[in-house]
C-alpha cells in the first residue's frame, strides 16, 4: 500500500518535468566533454576518435601529458583514482601551457575547465612528465 502511494505521488507532471530537465543538462555537459577531449586530443596531434574508446582513451591522455600507461591500473582502487585524477588534471593543464590555478579548476570543475581548455585557442606544448618544477615549455619567439 505505501509502495502504491509513493508511486503516484512521484509520478506526477512536476517531477517527471524535472527528472526530463536534469536527464537534458547531463547529457549536454556529455556531449560537451566529448566534444572537448575530441578538440584536446586533435591539438595534441592524436586521433579525435582515440577519446571515444573507453580505457584507450585514457592511454592516450596518459602519453599526452607525458605519464606511463601503467597508470592506468591504478583507476582500479578508487583511493589512487582519486590522487591519479589530480595527477592527470594537473599534467592537461600544464601540457596545454596553464598553471596551477588552472589545474585546479580542471581537478574541482572538469565539466566547466576542460571545454574552456579545449574550445580556446591553448596550444599543446608537450607532456611534462613526474617533473612539474620545470614549469611550462615556452615556444620560442623569432
Amino acid at each position: 500500500m505505501f509502495a502504491t502511494i509513493f508511486l503516484q505521488q512521484s509520478s506526477t507532471d512536476s517531477s517527471t518535468g524535472w527528472a526530463i530537465g536534469i536527464l537534458l543538462v547531463g547529457v549536454i555537459i556529455a556531449i560537451a566533454m566529448i566534444a572537448a577531449i575530441w578538440k584536446l586530443f586533435v591539438k595534441a596531434e592524436r586521433p579525435g576518435w582515440a577519446s571515444l574508446i573507453p580505457i584507450y582513451n585514457v592511454i592516450v591522455w596518459l602519453n599526452i601529458i607525458g605519464r606511463p600507461w601503467w597508470y592506468v591500473l591504478a583507476l582500479v582502487t578508487p583511493a589512487t583514482a582519486v590522487v591519479l585524477w589530480v595527477i592527470l588534471a594537473f599534467g592537461t593543464a600544464r601540457s596545454y601551457g596553464r598553471g596551477i590555478p588552472f589545474a585546479l579548476g580542471v581537478t574541482l570543475l572538469p565539466f566547466i575547465f576542460i571545454p574552456v581548455l579545449g574550445f580556446n585557442s591553448a596550444a599543446y606544448i608537450g607532456g611534462m612528465g613526474p617533473s612539474y618544477r620545470r614549469g611550462p615549455k615556452m615556444p620560442q619567439q623569432a
